[in-house]
């Protein structure tokens, strides 16, 4: 145990962190010529297509340090805040960690935000400042604020660059001394936390675990403590690129098991591994239940696919923890699942996922926020909104809250005002302004959590040119005016396209998605008509006119009596078409009201 160190790496998004974990791959000859490829730890198409990293990746190198070897275990992380809680599970999993900032964009808020949860369990911080061989890097300054977050010592923070290898010897050096070895008892009960775990199609489920205390063994009759069941641990190992079976492995290194488990959610995460010959008697503590932040409707395309779309979702999940689900069903749609997700990216990547990886096509409803209702026969108990068909009659509601988030933005300080406008018109309330330099500015706000859901952060992107960060936490439930806006097409509600929002955004987002379904829905043999309402109360209206045929070009001279008959006739047509006709609703138009802004 002296010789292992277990360690992450934690950065926002964009400031080289999968390229550093090259080089320390490299430095250390874990991978051959052959296999070396950029970013190499992300291995999803998705994510070399989209240059960010979605799932925590582990890897096992061997390093000599004056003629000791030590076994370094890496857990590469993601940066974007929709996938904090990768970080998190990593986090557990470690001692210490890397924290990497750009030299050129300086800290940011996810940096920030990272390095609070590596404090909360005690790890290890070593300082690095990346990417210093570019032209517009600045490394005085940015070692400054690293010494100011840290409160460390200048000569502390290693200057790297992950494109050219310089520092590498450095970093490689600093974990080995500074990066305490993992504590544990190698003769106790064993007690291993699983922190990952993926989906093998040939050999079940396999499990990536640290352990704590004691010894697992091949072969040996094992227990997961959270589901009670039993396996035999048909083969377990090191997670180097391709993984390398092992006889046994001891406390505080990193491995996986393959003990054929078929059924994914005898899998979860932050559960504990015991021996069935000498049991421990409690498991790991310390991880906490995932809190979704967004919530949509996932429907099948073809409503026969439902049991294909919850086994593809269970295998989903085993691979990112972070996503819940449970069924619901649609008068528009059929039935689907109520997914929870951390942001409006994390959702992306899901359907993106369904789609490339379980070849399932799905549409996606208006994502929304989980609200709390208090009824007036029973003000004290609270009734959870979670979609707009539970949101009770106004005329029982004694009220609505919606959930509230602290935000933070870090940006330069030309465009603090086009910032502050931007929050405002979101019903935010400024909380606080520090420069944390003569020309980056911190920002605070108190945000409702419903207004960030959709455009926010691209908005928030365009207006400061990329150069703000952005970053929050939640605050808890605060009274709101809410109301239900439905969608209505021939009088018929679309419940599929209803949304809750605040009463002073309400006629104009009822108007903005009559306009945009009326761009998208298809012509038909009789009028359509789109209305947006709150309870009965119309707020808005679009309609899209019938496919008319001439049924008068026949006739030529003679009466007007003998033209109004075939019209009137085409009319009593018409309306009979109406009451038979449905209307389709294109995929796109669903999609559509994501992008009301356009």
């Amino acid at each position: 145990m002296e010789n292992i160190r277990n360690f992450c790496i934690i950065a926002h998004i964009d400031h080289g962190k999968s390229t550093l974990a090259d080089r320390l791959l490299d430095a250390t000859q874990s991978v051959t010529s052959r296999e070396k490829m950029d970013q190499l730890l992300d291995n999803m198409d998705l994510e070399r297509e989209r240059g960010i990293t979605i799932k925590s990746h582990a890897i096992q190198m061997n390093y000599l340090h004056h003629g000791k070897a030590y076994i370094l275990n890496l857990i590469d992380t993601p940066g974007h805040v929709d996938f904090s809680y990768e970080v998190s599970r990593s986090i557990a999993a470690c001692e210490g960690a890397l924290l990497i900032v750009d030299a050129a964009q300086g800290i940011q808020a996810q940096t920030i935000s990272n390095l609070y949860l590596a404090l909360e369990h005690d790890l290890e911080i070593i300082p690095i400042l990346n990417k210093i061989d570019l032209p517009g890097a600045n490394p005085e300054e940015v070692t400054d604020q690293i010494v100011d977050l840290l409160g460390c010592n200048a000569e502390d923070v290693i200057p790297a660059s992950g494109k050219t290898g310089i520092g590498v010897d450095r970093i490689l050096e600093a974990i080995v001394k500074r990066i305490p070895p993992p504590t544990g008892d190698p003769d106790a009960p064993l007690q291993a936390l699983i922190f990952d775990s993926v989906y093998n199609p040939f050999r079940g489920i396999e499990a990536y675990f640290k352990v704590r205390n004691g010894k697992i063994r091949k072969g040996e009759r094992v227990k997961f403590m959270a589901t009670g069941k039993q396996y035999f641990a048909d083969e377990i190992g090191a997670l180097k690129l391709k993984q390398e079976p092992r006889a046994e492995i001891s406390a505080g290194d990193v491995g996986y098991i393959i003990s054929g488990i078929k059924e994914a959610r005898e899998v979860k995460v932050g559960d504990t591994i015991t021996s069935m010959e000498r049991p421990a008697t409690v498991a790991i503590s310390g991880f906490e239940d995932v809190k979704p932040m967004v919530f949509a409707g996932l429907f099948p395309v073809d409503t026969e696919e439902f049991e294909e779309l919850r086994a593809s979702l269970e295998k989903l999940q085993l691979n990112d923890a972070s996503l819940v689900y449970e069924p619901e069903s649609s008068a528009a749609l059929g039935f689907g699942f109520r997914c929870g997700f951390l942001g409006m990216l994390h959702m992306e990547i899901i359907q993106e996922r369904l789609e490339r990886e379980f070849n399932m096509t799905v549409i996606t409803t208006v994502p929304n926020v989980s609200y709390r209702a208090f009824l007036k026969r029973d003000p004290e108990t609270m009734v959870p909104v979670n979609n707009p068909t539970d949101f009770p009659d106004p005329s029982r509601l004694e009220r609505i809250q919606e959930p509230f988030i602290r935000a933070q933005i870090i940006t330069k300080a030309d465009y603090v005002g086009a910032v502050m406008n931007l929050a405002i018109e979101k019903r935010g309330i400024l909380k606080n302004q520090i420069y944390l330099t003569s020309d980056r500015v911190e920002l605070s706000f108190d945000l409702p959590l419903t207004e960030i859901v959709f455009d926010f952060y691209d908005r928030l992107k365009t207006i400061s040119r990329g150069y703000a960060s952005f970053d929050y936490q939640p605050i808890g439930y605060q009274d709101s005016d809410l109301v239900k806006v439905d969608v209505l097409l021939n009088s018929d509600p679309i419940d599929a396209l209803s949304a809750l929002v605040h009463r002073s955004n309400a006629y104009e987002i009822g108007k903005k998605m009559c306009a945009k379904l009326r761009e998208l829905i298809p012509r038909q043999q009789f009028v359509i008509a789109i209305q947006a309402a709150i309870g009965a109360k119309i707020i808005a209206r679009e309609t899209v006119s019938a496919l008319r045929k001439d049924v008068t070009a026949k006739c030529y001279g003679g009466d007007i009596s003998r033209k109004r008959k075939l019209l009137e006739k085409q009319k009593a047509g018409k309306k009979r078409m109406r009451q038979v006709g449905n209307v389709e609703i294109p995929q796109q138009a669903f999609m559509a009201v994501l992008r009301l802004n356009d």
